[in-house]
């Protein structure tokens, strides 16, 4: 099997979606990652995922690349790795192949980082687009200026944590979790979810 056929008869959907933080509940159902969804509407079957929402619909590969930003072949990659797939060997040997408790402890540790920076991004680049200056004259807005100078280095430590070389991500990990930065930016975001987050509901309102 290729990497793709290995990676999809491995993982189901729903093992992707709680590695990487999604919550689901009893009848495998998720608040849908990909729109503002504060209701589960997302259904997680063995081999596909279907939003009745928005419509976003494909398999393990698809939801995974869509929620990290990643090209197809990106996105397998990642699911091997995180999941300690192993491509030449058939899913019944990957099976007993895991991980040891530090590295399933590190792995937790960089996912838990990856998700963190991933919804910080998605907010920066809306922040960048919906708080704008209308006209030139107009003072900035401050999560426009924070978008401006946050998102390149928010990029740059994703980059790390997703494709550079174990020692780097691991040095990556240890800075943002010793330091409590990711934990910081957690509860941030949290309390920013409670406040109204868009502007075209701020002018509603006004």
């Amino acid at each position: 099997m290729n990497l793709f056929e290995t990676v999809k008869s491995s993982i189901t959907v729903k093992q992707a979606a709680e590695r990487y933080g999604c919550k689901v509940n009893r009848g495998d159902m998720i608040c849908c990652p990909f729109h503002d969804d504060r209701h589960p509407s997302m259904k997680l079957n063995r081999d596909y995922f279907y939003c009745f929402g928005c419509g976003a619909t494909g398999d393990v590969i698809d939801f995974v690349a869509r929620l990290f930003g990643l090209s197809s072949y990106e996105a397998a990659k990642k699911l091997a790795y995180d999941f300690g797939i192993d491509p030449d060997k058939p899913p019944a040997a990957v099976a007993l192949n895991r991980p040891y408790p530090l590295a399933r402890a590190f792995r937790d540790d960089e996912m838990y980082c990856q998700r963190v920076l991933c919804d910080y991004l998605h907010l920066l680049e809306r922040w960048k687009i919906e708080y704008a200056p209308q006209m030139p004259e107009d003072d900035p807005d401050d999560r426009f200026v924070e978008a401006c100078q946050m998102m390149e280095y928010v990029d740059y430590l994703l980059d790390i944590l997703m494709f550079a070389e174990l020692e780097q991500r691991v040095k990556a990990v240890d800075t943002l979790m010793k330091d409590g930065d990711i934990a910081a930016l957690e509860q941030r975001l949290n309390c920013l979810k409670k406040e109204v987050p868009h502007r075209g509901e701020e002018r509603a309102i006004a």
